[in-house]
């Protein structure tokens, strides 16, 4: 019996996933990309969002967080 390995570490997110790991609603999520401030790849027609670009949009939030307190 032959398996296959599951990668360490998810490499692209969907908008969808990306939504739950940030505790976000789905539109949300495509609300911040149409804004520009959740980056995302292209692979043909689907967008994907990697790990570093959720990490950048976290550090954005701390940010905007920081500069209203």
């Amino acid at each position: 019996m032959t398996t296959v390995a599951e990668p360490a570490e998810q490499l692209l997110y969907r908008p969808e996933e990306a939504a739950k790991a940030l505790r976000i609603g789905r539109s949300m999520v495509y609300e911040e990309i149409r804004l520009g401030r959740l980056q995302t790849v292209r692979i043909g027609r689907r967008r994907l969002v990697p790990p570093a670009y959720i990490a950048q949009y976290v550090e954005l939030l701390k940010r905007e967080a920081e500069a209203t307190a």
